[in-house]
């Protein structure tokens, strides 16, 4: 929004990352009730612990910089949430959330990018980055068990073709809020 100081865009850009990893976190935590097999409750487990880990950095930085994260209302997880709904089918929920892992993936790289990256945000990014490869193999690879199990091994590709077309929707209309801000 016009008026605001790089501060004060820095910690919304930083707020809205916060918001994502926060709804990750809550979306694994629903999802370790109806996954029951053993590795995948480890794998959920340590995904959601990461995530939590994710947004108290982002939480630290944002503090780090003299400031309270921002209430997004509007952010990434709840405008797909909208545009999606919230899958019924184990499988369709494990790829939307490959496709969500990969946006966070290429959005903290594109951070990382910037010329004028604090090297402290520098080394919150490469934490959080770090994990979110795993994130997006893990959950692709217990996608497609599931869906070769369901005799579908196309299942995961439909689904991940269909969320990838809702996050670029999004992505358009959050780059755009982005770039009035500046950041």
């Amino acid at each position: 929004m016009p008026g605001l100081t790089p501060v004060e865009q820095e910690v919304l850009v930083y707020s809205y990352f916060r918001d994502a990893e926060l709804h990750g976190a809550n979306l694994l935590f629903r999802l370790l009730r109806h996954v029951d097999d053993p590795e995948s409750q480890i794998s959920l487990t340590q995904h959601l612990a990461d995530e939590t880990r994710h947004a108290w950095l982002w939480t630290q930085r944002i503090q780090e910089l003299g400031a309270h994260p921002v209430q997004v209302d509007d952010g990434y997880q709840k405008r797909i949430g909208k545009l999606a709904g919230i899958p019924r089918k184990i499988v369709d929920l494990f790829a939307l959330t490959v496709v969500v892992e990969q946006r966070a993936l290429r959005r903290y790289q594109q951070h990382l990018r910037r010329p004028d990256l604090s090297e402290r945000t520098r080394e919150v990014l490469e934490a959080v980055t770090k994990d979110e490869a795993w994130h997006i193999d893990w959950i692709r690879t217990k996608a497609r068990e599931l869906a070769a199990k369901a005799g579908d091994l196309e299942w995961v590709d439909r689904a991940m073709k269909t969320y990838r077309a809702i996050d670029e929707q999004v992505m358009a209309e959050l780059d755009e809020k982005e770039r009035g801000l500046g950041g």
